[in-house]
């Protein structure tokens, strides 16, 4: 992926948009919900998107989609949950657009 800076005006609108992809990933909602993850499965989906954020504002090296779709997986490994429909390829398609 190309790297880009965010500018201090593109910053909330980034996390805006990052925060909606629980309500756009079911098998995230679904986890929350049941708390797959044990009590603090919130907390955890919370720390997925704090992650996803730093991996797109913080890093100084080119961003490799491989690396993203590594932090989805390990935070869904968190919450007790296995991928394996293309959910995750789906969610990082979405990513690819924003």
């Amino acid at each position: 992926m190309d790297r880009r800076q965010l500018t201090a005006e593109s910053v909330p609108l980034f996390q805006e948009g990052i925060g909606l992809l629980p309500s756009r990933w079911s098998v995230l909602q679904l986890v929350v919900e049941n708390e797959c993850g044990g009590r603090d499965s919130c907390r955890k989906a919370q720390l997925l998107l704090s992650d996803v954020f730093s991996f797109f504002n913080s890093s100084k090296e080119p961003l490799y989609i491989d690396d993203l779709e590594m932090i989805l997986e390990e935070s869904l490994l968190s919450l007790n949950t296995m991928a394996e429909d293309g959910c995750i390829i789906s969610s990082l398609d979405w990513f690819k657009a924003c």
